[in-house]
């Protein structure tokens, strides 16, 4: 009976616990985008996007059964890869210019975004419990930023854009994720990233000593990272338990901002984070428990450039 108990639960245990060694390494990622502001972020994106595709051959070359790149749906492959790098994009500017905090807090808005837009897009009732998740949301994002004119700058305005678009590619990935395979769906924006950037590369490019090159190597490897851990946490336990993982990277927004880049948040800033943490696990717990919706932000908040959807996980017999 108890090495019964033991097996129901391990997965519950495991699945959170690759999920927050998966956002961690999303943190550090983030940390280390912050500490090369000298550099065009077209810059950072060609290398570290590079860095990343580079392991994502070697292992389709290793594979016995690689799956197929064909898109079944290529317009809403190429759209959803163009919103991806707009959102890292977005993203990689705003962490430049504000305290990581701020950043997460926006980027953060996404559960509410996606909510929004699933109206339009795919149709979804969304009923009083949700609208009210969402109006906590913004409360807290307001009581974090606490805008005026003044204090409003355009670094918000790209963490907002981060935000809208990695929503509007989690809607497309809720769309076409029955049809199309995660290979697929990862090479697709890596391949417009680096496209894309290399284009511009040639008249932003700043020549770089070793040890920049090497943060920019750090980067790719900690996103892929970040990606295996949480797909590795969706198939080892409910959704239920992995989406809220991703609001752990306020605690190491916390930390990393303190300890690297003086950033230190007051009592309105954490009270506000915590506002826009219960109101995203709120909008997760409604449509993973109660809609039966697998969360599309389910390999981290989507702006990660190779961000698919992750597999639905084993379900866990309750006791």
């Amino acid at each position: 009976m108890t090495d019964s108990n033991n097996s129901s639960h391990s997965p519950v245990i495991l699945g959170p616990f690759l999920a927050l060694i998966g956002f961690l390494a999303f943190s550090v990622h983030d940390s280390l985008v912050k500490i090369l502001p000298e550099y065009s972020v077209f810059q950072i994106l060609f290398f570290a996007m590079l860095f990343g595709y580079v392991p994502f051959t070697v292992v389709r070359l290793l594979d016995k059964k690689p799956a197929p790149l064909k898109a079944v749906n290529p317009k809403l492959v190429i759209l959803r890869a163009v919103l991806l790098m707009g959102s890292v994009s977005s993203a990689f500017l705003a962490f430049s210019m504000l305290p990581l905090i701020e950043v997460y807090v926006l980027i953060f808005l996404s559960p509410i975004i996606i909510s929004i837009l699933s109206i339009h897009f795919l149709g979804e009732k969304v009923h009083v419990f949700r609208w009210f998740a969402i109006i906590i949301g913004l409360v807290g994002v307001l009581i974090v930023l606490r805008p005026t004119i003044d204090t409003l700058t355009i670094g918000h305005l790209f963490g907002f854009l981060a935000a809208i678009c990695s929503s509007s590619a989690a809607i497309i990935s809720r769309k076409i994720a029955a049809t199309e395979n995660a290979a697929t769906l990862m090479l697709f924006p890596m391949l417009t990233t680096i496209l894309v950037t290399g284009c511009i590369l040639p008249f932003v490019y700043k020549p770089m000593p070793l040890a920049d090159l090497g943060i920019m190597f750090m980067i790719g490897a900690l996103g892929l990272t970040g990606q295996l851990f949480n797909l590795f946490a969706y198939k080892s336990s409910p959704a239920a338990f992995i989406a809220p993982m991703q609001y752990s990277q306020i605690i190491w927004a916390v930390i990393f901002g303190s300890l690297f880049f003086n950033e230190v948040a007051d009592k309105w800033e954490m009270i506000g984070s915590a506002v826009t943490v219960f109101s995203g696990v709120m909008i997760i717990w409604r449509e993973v428990v109660v809609s039966k919706i697998q969360p599309t932000l389910n390999t981290r908040n989507t702006r990660m450039v190779g961000a698919a959807p992750a597999p639905a996980a084993p379900t866990v017999k309750q006791e």
